[in-house]
């Protein structure tokens, strides 16, 4: 599933129209980022949560050359299914 044809699942089920749809799903997102980059972390009860976990620094290597290459520290998004989803696929 796509963006568009999650916005057109949203409009037929909310009983809302497609525009309507499109500014709830980018709000949404909008929220999700914006609580992330300041650090925070987002649960939905049944869904799962979104969090930042910082990996660190390491040695990779050029694919190409074979060359040692320095990668830098990062924060990076996680997502940790809740419940509710793990037991509504098994």
């Amino acid at each position: 599933m796509n963006k568009n044809e999650l916005i057109e699942h949203i409009a037929k089920y909310a009983d809302i129209s497609k525009a309507a749809a499109t500014r709830a799903l980018e709000a949404t997102i909008g929220a999700v980022k914006t609580t992330l980059k300041k650090g925070g972390t987002v649960s939905l009860v049944g869904f799962g949560t979104f969090a930042v976990t910082k990996r660190a620094g390491r040695t990779g290597r050029n694919p190409r050359t074979g060359e040692p290459i320095k990668i830098k520290p990062a924060k990076v998004p996680k997502f940790r299914p809740g419940k509710a989803l793990k037991d509504a696929l098994n």
